[in-house]
């Protein structure tokens, strides 16, 4: 997979550098920030639809499409495919990390 999300981001940074007519990455940094996001927020929406129908070949295709709108909104933004790579080995390394979660006391 790693090959592939490095072309990914290589293909969305060479966009971001070259502008290519008909190119929906381009569209994309050329609307900015708030579309990208939009897009991101989207397609997470959909990928939660998906699963809740319980198509798988649905579901892939939707986490596709919001990996893709993530890539280009850390290409936007700045951020290296390596950082992401870094912190999420740092977290496979975890074990035991299970958030607590607080109680609420209704009554106060």
């Amino acid at each position: 997979m790693n090959d592939v999300m490095r072309d990914l981001y290589a293909t969305v940074l060479s966009r971001r550098e070259e502008k290519k007519e008909g190119s929906y990455t381009c569209y994309l940094f050329e609307q900015g920030i708030d579309k990208i996001l939009k897009k991101c927020g989207e397609e997470c929406s959909e990928v939660i639809i998906a699963a809740k129908n319980g198509k798988n070949e649905d579901t892939v295709q939707e986490i596709s499409d919001l990996i893709y709108h993530l890539t280009v909104l850390m290409v936007n933004e700045g951020i290296a495919l390596e950082d992401v790579e870094e912190v999420l080995a740092q977290r496979s390394q975890k074990q035991g990390n299970l958030k607590k979660f607080h109680q609420v006391d209704k009554n106060t």
